[in-house]
């Protein structure tokens, strides 16, 4: 049991760095060690990466906000567009298949790498 909370508190740990260093992005670092490391099936390891990072987000969001970095009335429209987009997603998670979720987290990476590499 030592073994395993170890490996889990470290996967969070790695979670909690890209949270800190980027703003977030520590779900996409999450997803794969909750299934890898924490032998999570995919569909749990989604479900408690949101559950993780959510108090990541706000303790990262805390700090910037502190350090005078956070533009609030820049974030609100995406905030409202993230919640809308979140309860849509969160009720059509159940009913799609896993493959699909694999896919369409596959191509989200591949897209934000994309992004970093080229702009």
């Amino acid at each position: 049991m030592k073994r395993d909370t170890f490996r889990f508190s470290l996967a969070g740990a790695l979670a909690g760095v890209a949270n800190g260093l980027f703003g977030g992005g520590g779900g996409s670092i999450l997803v794969p060690l909750l299934t890898r490391v924490c032998r999570l099936d995919q569909r749990a390891a989604f479900a408690t990466s949101v559950a993780v990072i959510l108090p990541l987000c706000a303790l990262s969001a805390g700090i910037y906000l502190f350090r005078g970095r956070l533009e609030l009335m820049t974030a609100l429209p995406y905030l409202i567009g993230g919640l809308i987009g979140g309860l849509l997603a969160g009720r059509l998670f159940k009913g799609v298949r896993i493959l699909w979720l694999r896919r369409l987290f596959a191509l989200l990476l591949l897209y934000g790498g994309a992004r970093c590499l080229l702009g």
